[in-house]
């Protein structure tokens, strides 16, 4: 079974930049692209028409809208892509209720950076954050500048932490595969707070040794899945300092940012860390977030 890659439009102009970039993708590995409007049409206009009799008119209306927001998003993707397979549909839910349903089946989940929101000046809007935070499947956020979302660089960035690195690792090779592009492996390690006092048996620099577990766990997450992806040429990057603000530096000149996220059975909340919270929403380029099941 191949499952789909699924896109939530709404007709605001980020989630039309998610239809470009998901046909790209969709086209790119041979999936077949699922455009989803989430719509409460159904709802809120059926309980308007028990009060208001004869408003049939109102209620089509809303309806025709949804219809022609998935339309209109369609045959712009067939446009992009012509042989794409292309399904579409309208969900009476909201968007967030709604798009982590499709996640059960999907390849992965796009959404644009924000939508039609009162609140538009936020820099991510809550529903792709939600997603981001909840979704079992992989989400990938569309933003940043135009190049960036169009693949001219030629590079992806993937930070490599601990228990969510084999997904995100993963993801990465397998997308620098699909695109011909490099990857940038980022690992980031800082200097102990305070100087641990010297011991006779112990020599030898702690930060040194911080650095040195660093790139220990950086090869270890590489080794096996390069094997499986020879031809992707991979950059090791050890940074001291802050692994979210040395990824966003590093988003600039990328084509995608990949991070993974620890999905913690029997926690039915949010898990997203401050790197995705700080990624998600200051990135220059599209942010992949890949769960790693516990």
């Amino acid at each position: 079974m191949v499952l789909p890659l699924v896109v939530g439009v709404d007709g605001s102009e980020p989630s039309l930049d998610a239809v470009d970039w998901a046909a790209d993708e969709a086209a790119r590995h041979g999936l077949p692209l699922r455009i989803v409007h989430a719509s409460l049409w159904e709802r809120y206009e059926g309980a308007a028409l028990e009060d208001t009799p004869g408003a049939e008119p109102d209620v089509v209306t809303e309806h025709e809208l949804a219809v022609s927001v998935v339309a209109g998003a369609a045959q712009r993707a067939r446009q992009r892509a012509p042989t794409l397979r292309i399904s579409t549909d309208v969900v009476p839910q909201d968007a967030v209720s709604a798009l982590l349903h499709e996640a059960r089946l999907a390849r992965a989940v796009v959404t644009g950076v924000r939508g039609r929101g009162p609140i538009r000046e936020l820099l991510l809007g809550s529903v792709s954050l939600s997603l981001a935070a909840r979704a079992p499947c992989p989400v990938v956020v569309v933003r940043g500048r135009a190049e960036n979302r169009q693949a001219a660089n030629g590079r992806i960035v993937v930070g490599v932490g601990d228990a969510t690195a084999p997904a995100a690792v993963r993801c990465a090779f397998r997308e620098g595969a699909a695109r011909g592009c490099e990857i940038e492996a980022v690992r980031a390690w800082r200097r102990p707070a305070h100087r641990p006092a010297p011991h006779p048996l112990l020599t030898g620099d702690p930060a040194h040794a911080e650095e040195a577990r660093a790139s220990v766990v950086l090869d270890e997450a590489l080794e096996g899945v390069a094997k499986e992806y020879p031809g992707v040429i991979v950059h090791r990057a050890l940074v001291e300092g802050s692994a979210r603000h040395a990824l966003v530096a590093r988003s600039s000149a990328a084509d995608l940012l990949v991070i993974g996220a620890h999905r913690r059975r029997g926690h039915l909340g949010p898990q997203l860390g401050l790197v995705g919270h700080t990624v998600l929403h200051h990135s220059e380029c599209p942010v992949a977030v890949v769960p790693q099941q516990e």
